[in-house]
């Protein structure tokens, strides 16, 4: 009864799956439905369902982290049930206000409107404090075609204060502003030093810009000079020469990442992480042939640079070479898995219920 009344007071619709493309509405747009926050303050819905998300009726079931009956769409913006896999779970949202709500309201309405093609995000109806997004590498960079996910916290105080992020790391350091502990150094988040509209702003910044600002400004080019103390080398010898060197370890860092996420994709996340790498195995497998014959990282084959000297890449390619063929295993198997998926789905499809 509360996840319905939840579900009225945001107008979120139960999603169709034969349907693609956005459609879960989060906007709150009949304030004479149940308000969570009627008094002024209150709790935000905190309630951990133990039901499956799919009954055995609808011939949906779990193989390699991939829902059979999901294989071919996964909407940018949708609204999930299980959180129990992340990172902010087990921290309470405690006291919010109707402010809080009406935040949260406007992003939600915000991220499913304007999102980029190439950052994935879910909001889960028991938690609305809580959200993953997944962004995509961007292209030219040491971190292309990679899948870099963050679990996102509303605190109480928000948008009074930015919101808490933590990045699935792995273990894995692979650039200046993403620590191996999951710590986001980012200006807009006020965890890095920034001057006016760089930081959290109440009436003027969003989770999408943080999200658009991790994939842009965190995942660069040249993330070597995201360190204060290195960004005035920019642009010599010394400096650049370090920089490549960076992005050769950033390149493998994010090898170990994909391997990591196809091993163990997160929750709700699955069939994306299935269907990119399906989509994105060749390019990704063909950089890393072209950055063994010397190619510089994020360097394409038409216009590829090449590293000045075989000293500057030999220990880089020989990780390479390890983690290429590591990469081709996992895909095949993705491959296998999917292949198999569709088959299953398609059999599923042609059973008719019986009276």
């Amino acid at each position: 009864m509360v996840l319905k009344k939840l579900l009225q007071v945001f107008c979120v619709k139960k999603k169709d799956p034969k349907k693609k493309g956005k459609s879960i509405d989060p906007l709150w747009q009949d304030k004479s439905i149940l308000n969570p926050c009627s008094s002024g303050t209150g709790t935000a819905l905190w309630m951990q369902k133990h039901e499956p998300e799919c009954s055995s009726s609808s011939m949906a079931r779990t193989e390699h982290g991939t829902e059979i009956n999901h294989y071919k769409s996964f909407n940018q913006f949708d609204v999930v049930q299980d959180f129990s896999d992340h990172h902010y779970a087990k921290k309470s949202p405690g006291k919010t206000t109707k402010e809080w709500v009406k935040a949260i309201q406007s992003d939600w309405k915000l991220l499913q409107k304007d999102l980029p093609e190439s950052i994935y995000v879910r909001v889960y109806e028991d938690r609305i404090d809580l959200l993953r997004a997944a962004i995509v590498g961007p292209a030219g960079t040491p971190y292309h075609d990679g899948l870099f996910f963050f679990d996102v916290r509303f605190p109480s105080e928000y948008p009074k204060c930015p919101p808490k992020v933590h990045y699935h790391s792995g273990g894995l350091r692979l650039n200046p502003n993403l620590y191996a502990s999951g710590k986001v150094c980012l200006s807009l988040l006020n965890t890095w030093w920034g001057n006016g509209c760089e930081k959290w702003g109440k009436s003027n910044s969003t989770i999408l810009q943080v999200l658009v600002s991790i994939q842009g400004l965190v995942l660069n080019d040249k993330p070597y000079f995201n360190e204060p103390y290195y960004k005035n080398s920019a642009n010599t010898t010394v400096g650049e020469k370090n920089s490549l060197a960076y992005n050769q370890t950033a390149f493998l860092l994010s090898c170990r990442t994909m391997l990591y996420s196809l091993r163990k994709p997160p929750k709700h996340f699955e069939t994306l992480v299935a269907r990119h790498f399906l989509e994105r195995e060749r390019v990704i497998l063909d950089a890393c042939s072209i950055y063994m014959s010397g190619t510089v990282v994020g360097s394409s084959v038409e216009n590829g640079a090449k590293y000045a000297s075989d000293k500057c890449f030999a220990d880089f390619k020989k990780s390479l070479v390890l983690y290429t063929e590591h990469l081709w295993t996992e895909f095949a198997a993705n491959r296998t898995c999917v292949l198999e998926l569709k088959k299953e789905a398609s059999t599923a499809d042609e059973i008719v219920p019986t009276s």
